[in-house]
């Protein structure tokens, strides 16, 4: 068996084309859709990832500020600058790039950008009304994830879902919306973290496998039943390139479809990113 490769870069340029036609709908409400992003410091990745979602919202129609600080500034300066975001009637949606450097409260900031402009559904507010299955908007990646399953015809309902780690980025929410009795949902779900004995006796009763652990090829052929559907979140650079949690290769032999990376879950993040925007601004 080789496993169908799961093309996220497709499946994003979908739902950023139905993103691109609700701006134009808004547009003649007198609506234009705007995200301001926030990078405090110089990661190259997070530099590389935010430039993909400024040249995504041109795309889309959708209005885009950029704000880069220094790694030095300090907390106060971030917190009034996020004020005036708050404030500002064109500002739909707050991005704030993580991680930020070790000065500054991470809990804090993500407080301060509002509920109503939160575009990547980490305030608490948002996540506990996601947990409550009613959210305003879900964090990016955990959306990208559910509507990949969704668009590729995965059968979810009745699932036995493995969720291999436990952030509040993507293991815990993705969990709780896999959980949801809807659409894409209403799995059984085990997530599993550095915690737990024997991974690989959990890994292999998953009939959906999500390897969230940023460890490179954590995942191998051995912890994965036959037939599995594998959603690879990782993103693991090295000098031979960029590689998920998945030992891809080994894997996709086993699996009945995989995600690769690049290309498989990243594109699905910016795409649900633009996504959320809009239904702030709506």
């Amino acid at each position: 068996m080789t496993a169908k490769i799961i093309d996220g870069k497709a499946i994003a340029a979908e739902v950023r084309e139905e993103v691109a036609n609700e701006t134009k709908v808004l547009a003649d409400r007198g609506i234009k859709p705007g995200l301001a992003t926030v990078v405090v410091g110089d990661d190259p990745a997070s530099r590389i990832y935010v430039a993909s979602k400024r040249k995504a919202c041109a795309q889309a129609g959708i209005n885009s500020w950029d704000h880069d600080l220094e790694a030095s500034t300090p907390q106060d300066e971030l917190l009034e600058l996020l004020a005036r975001l708050a404030a500002d009637d064109q500002v739909h949606g707050i991005l704030v790039q993580l991680p930020l450097p070790g000065h500054i409260d991470e809990e804090l900031v993500l407080d301060a950008v509002p509920p109503h402009k939160d575009a990547d559904g980490f305030h608490p507010y948002n996540l506990g009304r996601l947990l409550a299955g009613n959210p305003v908007v879900a964090p990016a990646t955990p959306a990208g994830i559910q509507e990949l399953l969704l668009r590729t015809g995965v059968e979810t309902t009745g699932a036995e879902v493995v969720v291999v780690g436990r952030s509040n980025i993507v293991g815990k929410p993705v969990a709780a919306m896999l959980m949801q009795k809807r659409p894409g949902g209403n799995a059984t779900v085990t997530v599993c973290h550095t915690g737990t004995k024997d991974l690989a006796s959990h890994t292999r009763r998953a009939d959906i496998l999500i390897a969230a652990i940023g460890q490179l090829k954590a995942i191998t052929a051995p912890m994965v039943a036959p037939g599995a559907v594998v959603i690879d979140v990782g993103m693991n650079r090295t000098e031979s390139g960029l590689f998920g949690d998945v030992d891809f290769e080994a894997v996709k032999e086993v699996a009945s479809a995989i995600t690769p990376v690049p290309g498989g879950v990243g594109p699905m993040t910016i795409a649900m990113l633009l996504k959320n925007v809009v239904a702030l601004a709506s």
